[in-house]
């Protein structure tokens, strides 16, 4: 082997080693350091450009598109192509570490020190490839996530237009649903029923609150063949329910009955009959539910790191109090004051009840439902992501169709960023001339128009109502005349809803 001239003797393959690897590890940061280093300029720049270009573009991508990624996010063509981009990358830096290293390797390397080296540079190589990976992996996740949740084979919902998908809708109602199914719990009562009235260009929201207690209410004319002095449940003497014939066991009446809801199958026959009920009791046409199981809700909590509520006074978790006596003493208690909550814990902030009543339990659920929104950031939705996923999947139910996501995750920007959200509970002490007893159906309705033309209008009064429904003494063995059109108007006889930042402070 010829000797180098002025030295006299042979290059050090080690400390050639040494720094083939260093300039690897370099250009695995900076593509091109190798070559340039190696005298291949023009690769090497052009290494380095592309890189620059990568970085660039997803720079100013985040930064100047990011509601318009967000909207991608939830598209399943799209994470398609953004998992294949991610893993078409990860080969890419792969190689470019690969060749650095082939391009400043000495020669004359004992075989020992090649393996060695070598393994060095592939080790490198997937540690550099493990976050685009993980990140391919979780793009597909968020795919099949999505594809589960929103499959897309009820087609009961709104059609959407894609083009514009809020053509002729000033306002999208989705009903929100709260389920107890459990092991202990025979099907599924909907102990939280709230519709979410939602001005599409503002994001402007009404939360009208629905009391699971609401017996002997009138039903929509195709249902009262059956029920025909309201809704009795399955009361042996329809005209005296009794206990029975509450609004949270429609669920169970939908599925356990396939004629209720023809053309549905199981799991769907109970949010369409509760979102039918619902619907006419407010006169306001719902789009959309979204069934929440309470039981997995509070992994949900969990996986985006717990939620933090302000808790007026202490609330008992667990016990039982039946025609006011206490059968089953609390295991605890949720104390006074600023708390943050795992979710078992917010589990319980949004469901006990003995403390007050249900009328307060209401208020608190649309609270926990700010508190989360308002906290679950990106960041914790990230490192919690594959948590969020699984939970999410085995937790939620909804008949809205995948082509609505991107228009709601830009409506849900305006919601979560200065829209008024406003809070109507059908709460007697709140709403004059309305009973959970045989409740006044027009009653119902003036109140959610009177709060919808309010959220619409906040510094105008709304005008003389179109009905003036004769408010009747609550009487148990009278059901309310009610009229079967589906208006809704304002009256003065209403109560107003108030704004949820009063409620919740």
């Amino acid at each position: 082997m010829a000797r180098r001239q002025g030295w006299g003797r042979e290059p050090d393959p080690v400390a050639g080693l040494w720094r083939a690897l260093g300039l690897t590890l370099a250009s695995a940061v900076v593509w091109g350091v190798a070559h340039v280093s190696a005298g291949r300029r023009a690769a090497g720049f052009t290494l380095m450009g592309v890189l620059a270009l990568l970085v660039g573009g997803g720079a100013t991508a985040a930064l100047a598109f990011q509601e318009k990624l967000k909207q991608i996010a939830v598209q399943g063509v799209w994470l398609n192509v953004i998992t294949v981009g991610i893993l078409a990358l990860a080969l890419a830096w792969a190689s470019v570490i690969i060749r650095s290293y082939q391009v400043v390797r000495p020669p004359g390397l004992p075989t020992a020190m090649r393996i060695a080296s070598t393994t060095l540079v592939v080790v490198m190589s997937v540690l550099i490839c493990t976050p685009f990976v993980y990140a391919a992996n979780t793009t597909y996740v968020l795919r099949d996530t999505l594809s589960k949740i929103f499959p897309g084979d009820d087609n009961s919902g709104q059609k959407v237009d894609a083009a514009n998908p809020w053509k002729n809708m000033p306002r999208v109602n989705v009903l929100l649903l709260g389920g107890d199914g459990g092991k202990d719990r025979k099907g599924i009562r909907t102990d939280s029923m709230t519709v979410a009235s939602i001005d599409t260009k503002t994001g402007n929201t009404v939360l009208l609150s629905l009391p699971r207690s609401l017996q002997k209410f009138q039903l929509p004319p195709r249902l009262r063949s059956k029920w025909p002095y309201g809704y009795t449940g399955d009361a042996p003497n329809p005209q005296h329910p009794g206990s029975e014939g509450l609004l949270n066991e429609l669920y169970i009446q939908g599925e356990q009955n396939s004629q209720l809801e023809p053309g549905y199958k199981k799991g769907q026959r109970g949010p369409h009959l509760t979102e039918e009920v619902i619907s006419y009791l407010t006169g306001l046409k719902i789009h959309y539910y979204v069934l929440v199981n309470l039981g997995g809700f509070k992994d949900i909590v969990d996986a985006i790191g717990g939620v933090t509520v302000h808790i007026e006074k202490p609330l008992p978790i667990g016990g039982e109090i039946v025609n006011g006596r206490q059968t089953k003493p609390p295991t605890g208690y949720l104390p006074k004051g600023t708390h943050h909550l795992n979710g078992e814990k917010a589990l319980w902030y949004g469901r006990s009840r003995d403390a007050d009543d249900d009328f307060h339990r209401m208020d608190r659920q649309k609270c926990l439902l700010k508190d989360i929104g308002q906290q679950a950031d990106a960041q914790k939705v990230v490192t919690h992501f594959q948590q969020l996923a699984k939970a999410a999947t085995n937790t939620i139910s909804t008949n809205i169709p995948s082509a609505l996501l991107p228009a709601l995750v830009k409506l849900s920007g305006k919601v979560k960023n200065g829209a008024d959200i406003h809070s109507l509970p059908y709460n007697p002490d709140k709403i004059p001339g309305f009973h959970v007893y045989e409740p006044n159906v027009q009653i119902m309705r003036a109140a959610a128009a009177k709060a919808i033309a309010e959220s619409d209008n906040p510094q105008k009064t709304t005008a003389t109502p179109a009905v003036s429904p004769t408010v009747k003494k609550k009487n148990k063995k009278k059901s309310a005349s009610v009229s079967p059109s589906g208006s809704a108007t304002a009256s003065p006889g209403s109560g107003g809803a108030v704004s949820l930042k009063n409620v919740c402070g």
